[in-house]
């Protein structure tokens, strides 16, 4: 799932619960993070091509392991578990934010999913799906994604009163419907 998603499907299902916006879109963004470092170094200072950033390096013991560590279950809920113990209600629910990334996570990984269990195991949920790859239906979970996304974005329209955070929602769902959409019709247009 793209990150921005995870944000505002993130805060859509726990801001009812929580008045804490900043942190729940933290911890929805936070899993992600390493991959977004990697890009920039990999891209940035060793000038690799999307081939070998994402065939070799993603894939290499290090990146691989720090990825998989801030996409584990466990290790989100026992942190979750300690802020509770320690009363921080930010913490638990950064915590409980990164399992609800990792759960989101799930259905729509195949080739790249990760080790949501470490450091108990190491097994990865291979979806039949991805969110990005066409050889696994990738247009058409692209295309549910956005839905979900606009439909949430609907359902927190009434309580973002920030210009600038409504104008990013109206942006984000405006790129993710048109991307797909343009994609999936210019598909069937090649077929006709």
């Amino acid at each position: 799932m793209k990150t921005p998603s995870h944000a505002v499907l993130n805060v859509a299902l726990l801001l009812p619960h929580t008045p804490l916006a900043s942190v729940i879109v933290l911890g929805a963004v936070l899993p992600d993070l390493p991959i977004f470092i990697l890009y920039g170094w990999a891209k940035g200072v060793l000038r690799q091509d999307d081939a070998t950033l994402w065939g070799e390096t993603y894939y290499s013991p290090f990146w691989y392991t720090w990825t998989a560590l801030v996409h584990s279950i466990p290790l989100a809920l026992l942190g979750a578990l300690g802020a509770a113990l320690c009363h921080s209600s930010a913490g638990v629910v950064l915590g409980l934010s990164m399992v609800l990334h990792d759960l989101l996570d799930l259905p729509v990984h195949h080739d790249d999913a990760h080790c949501h269990f470490l450091p108990f195991s190491r097994y990865r949920f291979i979806s039949p799906l991805s969110y990005w790859d066409p050889r696994h239906h990738g247009p058409w979970v692209a295309l549910g994604e956005s839905c979900l996304v606009l439909g949430a974005s609907v359902m927190l329209w009434p309580s973002v009163t920030a210009p600038w955070l409504r104008l990013l929602l109206l942006l984000l769902n405006g790129l993710y419907l048109g991307f797909p959409a343009y994609r999936l019709l210019g598909r069937f247009r090649h077929q006709t």
